[in-house]
């Protein structure tokens, strides 16, 4: 074990990193360097983590009062376990129930000189560092001291002496903001912006939640447009080797052309920006068809060994031997890129997220159209749908599968586990379909149910295979699964394929897309008597 490790067993033994976002110190750099971080942290108690970078770690003290400016305070600062140097950046949620559960900030950062010695680890065990920092907030010559009482070397006294940067009264409360993201503690809490990715490099660790997403630019869709059957295509700074661009994967419907490699490649690389909040920080399952959408496909989970090292990957650690152990978790518009020339037709993210993935952030409703079922019928039960939601105060939006069902998202706080929203989405389904009898059958086999639509409230497990929104089927004409406003059920063009990767942008570019304003939305589920 090397030192670094060593340092941090205690760290990672008081963790549980299936349930935090925190980094795990697994891929710390190894660059030495002095730097320094301080961050606002609500658990149990509010304190300001104070670390300085040693030994290739963070040497930490938690300080109740915070960190001053004023060379007549004496603040307690409580020496704590190390920290990695991953946790120089951390800002977001720790889980309740969680070591250090609450809200973090960086409240402040910069780097630090030792003063007067050569060997600041030895001057910390002495129990008398001095030393400068050069941070946003924080700046001129510190002491970190450890009265001679101490035994068990836990009880410090941060201080700032007296020079250029000192001012009496100053008081960490009166600067709340992060230096990172400008947020304070209430805003994080309330939309946390990132999460952790520990099974990731230090410099890839974090994954926003709602990052701003671009697309392919024209500049590079030009390039693509210019590439032969095959070749080497510059995307978002990433190198992707693409191969038969002008095979046809998806015949065409009504007269049109068929949909060509190249022609899926642009379309989701131009829909990345309002695809990809949906896949991000989520396993992905892919159903492809190499052999294009007239040959059977097949379900495709595991990255490949030949996948390019950019990609993000997953490894889940639940899984069984002969399980999935490393899935694709979409983070950018070369992801997509390389999907779509893998002939990864379908996009299926999970409910929930990589960081927590017992506990979804979607629960759904499929309505399974049966053979004698309408899509008049579809349309009906939908609004049946959108009237219980109503009824429970709960916001959802409907989608197209751009087949010829339609499903219902509603977004949930990440509190309840797959089986409590499975059961509360049956209660409310049969109760749905108890008031049209005669549209609705609730045998499991297609063959069984007399023609009537499913209620499917199955749908809500872990590691379901369930479209995303924007995902193209392989269908003639290359449908779309596409999200609605509730008023565009009444549209008497409305149908369940009505968009395609031919005419969905223009839908985006007018009317945006309706699912955005479910994203930061977290709903409890009304108890159900």
């Amino acid at each position: 074990m090397d030192g670094a490790a060593e340092r941090l067993a205690k760290y990672r033994a008081m963790r549980n990193f299936a349930k935090t976002d925190e980094p795990s110190g697994a891929n710390t750099p190894k660059e030495p360097g002095y730097r320094f971080v301080v961050q606002r942290h609500r658990a149990r108690r509010k304190h300001y983590d104070f670390r300085l970078e040693l030994g290739g770690v963070l040497v930490s003290w938690a300080v109740p009062k915070g960190p001053t400016l004023d060379p007549k305070a004496r603040r307690m600062a409580v020496h704590v376990e190390d920290h990695p140097l991953e946790y120089a950046d951390f800002e977001g949620v720790i889980p309740r129930g969680e070591y250090g559960g609450g809200d973090v900030i960086v409240w402040d950062r910069g780097r630090w000189e030792p003063v007067g010695t050569d060997d600041p680890e030895q001057a910390l065990a002495d129990g008398n560092l001095h030393f400068d920092l050069y941070g946003e907030k924080l700046a001129g010559r510190f002491v970190l001291i450890r009265p001679q009482k101490d035994d068990d070397g836990k009880q410090w006294f941060l201080l700032h002496k007296r020079d250029d940067h000192a001012t009496s009264g100053w008081d960490a409360e009166d600067h709340p903001k992060s230096v990172k993201s400008g947020l304070t503690n209430d805003e994080i809490a309330a939309a946390p912006p990132a999460l952790w990715r520990s099974d990731l490099p230090a410099t890839e660790a974090e994954v926003p939640l709602h990052a701003v997403f671009e697309p392919a630019s024209e500049d590079e869709l030009k390039a693509l447009s210019e590439l032969g059957k095959q070749g080497t295509w510059t995307v978002a700074g990433r190198q992707l080797k693409l191969t038969n661009l002008d095979k046809t994967l998806i015949p065409g419907r009504d007269g049109e052309a068929p949909i060509t490699k190249r022609e899926l490649i642009e379309y989701y690389t131009r829909i990345a920006p309002t695809m990809l909040p949906y896949l991000a920080g989520r396993a992905l399952n892919t159903n492809r068809f190499p052999g294009g959408a007239g040959r059977p496909g097949f379900w495709h989970k595991e990255v490949p060994g030949h996948a390019p090292e950019w990609l993000h990957r997953w490894h889940y650690e639940a899984a069984g031997p002969g399980d999935v152990q490393q899935y694709l978790v979409p983070s950018g518009v070369a992801d997509l890129a390389w999907l779509a020339n893998f002939a990864a037709l379908e996009l299926h993210a999970w409910t929930s997220r990589t960081s927590d993935v017992e506990h979804p952030t979607w629960l759904l409703f499929d309505i399974d159209p049966g053979s004698e079922t309408s899509f008049d019928d579809v349309l009906a039960l939908a609004r049946l749908h959108r009237t219980a939601l109503d009824h429970f105060g709960l916001i959802g939006r409907p989608k197209t599968t751009g087949q010829r069902g339609i499903q219902i998202w509603v977004p949930i706080e990440p509190r309840y586990t797959y089986a409590e929203t499975r059961a509360w989405a049956e209660t409310v389904s049969k109760s749905i379909g108890r008031t049209v009898p005669d549209l609705v059958s609730w045998a499991w086999q297609k063959d069984r149910r007399g023609g009537l639509a499913r209620l499917d409230y199955t749908q809500n497990v872990l590691n379901k295979t369930l479209v995303a929104p924007y995902s193209v089927r392989p269908k003639p004409g290359a449908p779309v699964s596409v999200p609605l406003e509730w008023d565009e059920l009444d549209d008497p063009g409305l149908t369940p394929d009505r968009w395609t990767i031919q005419t969905v942008l223009d839908r985006v570019a007018k009317a945006g897309d309706p699912f955005a304003q479910l994203l930061d939305v977290r709903q409890r589920l009304p108890r159900l008597s």
